[in-house]
Formats: C-alpha cells, structure tokens, sequence
C-alpha cells in the first residue's frame, strides 16, 4: 500500500532525509536510492508517495518512492514518444501512397524499409555493445545510415529501445540528417528529380 508523505528533512551531501506521513505518526527514513526516477534531486517541502519497508536492521524505511510530478513526467515522455514514432509511420505512408499512385517506383519504398530495419538493427547492436562494455558504433556511422534514409528506423529505434535519445548533441545532428534526406526525397517529387531517379535506375538495370 503507498503512502504519501512530506519530504521535512534532507542531506544532499549524503543523500538521505526523512518523510513525514500525512496521515501522521513518526518520521520514515528514505534513502536516494529508494527513489525511481534517480535523476531529478528530492527538495525539502516535496510530496513524496512511496510503500513502507524495512531496512537490514528491520527499521522502517520508505521504498519505491516517487516525486510529485514524476508520473506526468513520465507519462509525457511516453506521449513523446509515441509521437515520434508516429512520424516514422507517416512517412512509410506517404511512401507507399506516392507507389501507388505512380509518383515513385516502388524500389523507394523497398529502400527505405530495408535501409531502416537495418539501421534499427544498428542501434540494437550499439545498445547492446554498451551493456556489455564491447566495441561501440560509432556515431557518425548511426548518422551516415539516417542521413541515407534509415532515419525512420532509427527513429523507432531511439523510442523502442531507449538509446541515443536523450544526448543533445547527437540529437541535434540527427535531425540535421532526417531535414536533409527529407529535403532529397521531396526533391524527387520535382521535373528535375525524376528526371535523375530515372537515369540513375536504368543505369542499374544496365549495369
């Protein structure tokens, strides 16, 4: 059962204070660790929700502790999240439209699933390289496989996966990748475009 209480006492130096119950009775004990959400520092005055527990001296300690806010925050977040991965969807949709309707021949709509499971399968393997500490993808490798059009994949990717998708700086230039191959693909829809999307494919077919 949660319990809500205030945050009357804290040691941000050694990272614990005590939680006064608001349905009264004595001071609980908490820790920083007790707390989920480990990046945001507990202020003195904060309400706290949090279970009853007991510490390895059986004293009473509070655990699973959450912040005011720190639900919405998450819940925001998940929102976030969902929105972007809905822009990743679109796109696959406006895709397969211009197939259908005969603006693009259907390899680009191949190109960019395949190039985008591919680079989602980057992410996975980076994701997993850090876990175990092993060689590492190296960024610019990650933004090459946007910028050539997998940046759908790696869009789902950084949600799903939670990777790559709170550093500002790679961020920032991984939008600067989705902008410019955004501005290739529109670029196709042009007399100009098509123009060299056909000579490119014939030349392949050639070859």
């Amino acid at each position: 059962m949660r319990t809500k209480g205030t945050l009357t006492s804290w040691n941000e130096e050694r990272g614990y204070g005590f939680i006064s119950p608001m349905s009264g009775g004595k001071q609980v004990f908490v820790h920083i660790k007790a707390f989920k959400n480990r990046s945001r520092r507990p202020e003195l005055g904060q309400i706290v929700t949090y279970i009853i527990s007991s510490d390895q001296q059986g004293r009473p300690c509070a655990a699973n502790a959450t912040l005011t806010g720190d639900k919405l925050r998450e819940q925001d977040k998940k929102k976030t999240g969902a929105a972007f991965i809905a822009i990743a969807v679109i796109f696959f949709g406006i895709v397969g439209a211009a197939v259908l309707v005969g603006k693009l021949p259907a390899i680009i709509l191949v190109f960019y699933l395949a190039l985008s499971l591919i680079t989602f399968g980057a992410y996975a393997l980076d994701k997993s390289a850090a876990q175990k500490g092993a060689w590492r993808t190296q960024e610019s490798t990650l933004h090459f496989l946007s910028l050539a059009g997998g940046w759908p994949g790696a869009l789902i990717a950084q949600q799903k996966l939670r990777h790559k998708s709170k550093k500002e700086s790679f961020r920032f230039v991984f939008w600067v990748t989705v902008a410019l191959n955004l501005s290739g693909f529109f670029w196709l829809f042009s007399a100009k475009g098509s123009e060299t999307l056909d000579f490119l494919l014939q030349n392949i077919q050639r070859g």
